[in-house]
């Protein structure tokens, strides 16, 4: 099993359209083969933060979910200079 963390924290000028790409998402994802938990999640301190947790039963389906149009919209508009600083990810494996 997978456990993943992803956070972005967005210039305010771009955190509406961030919280709509990673919205786009959520739907896809969850009906993925292997896709356990997939929920994204907005700060309530600072609201241009967004925290994605996933769980996932294997690494295929880690990719699988990785590999959708929808990720590369948000990572498309990560890499465009929504950020104020680097994306975070992490990704743990967890014994049976």
């Amino acid at each position: 099993m997978l456990f993943a963390r992803f956070s972005v924290q967005c210039h305010p000028e771009h955190t509406e359209e961030m919280a709509r790409r990673i919205a786009a998402v959520e739907a896809p994802s969850r009906a993925l083969p292997g896709v356990l938990h997939f929920d994204t999640t907005r700060s309530l301190t600072d609201p241009d933060t967004f925290v994605v947790l996933e769980v996932f039963t294997d690494e295929d389906a880690f990719h699988r979910q990785n590999n959708q149009s929808e990720v590369a919209a948000v990572l498309a508009l990560a890499n465009a200079g929504a950020l104020t600083r680097d994306l975070e990810w992490a990704i743990w494996e967890a014994g049976s």
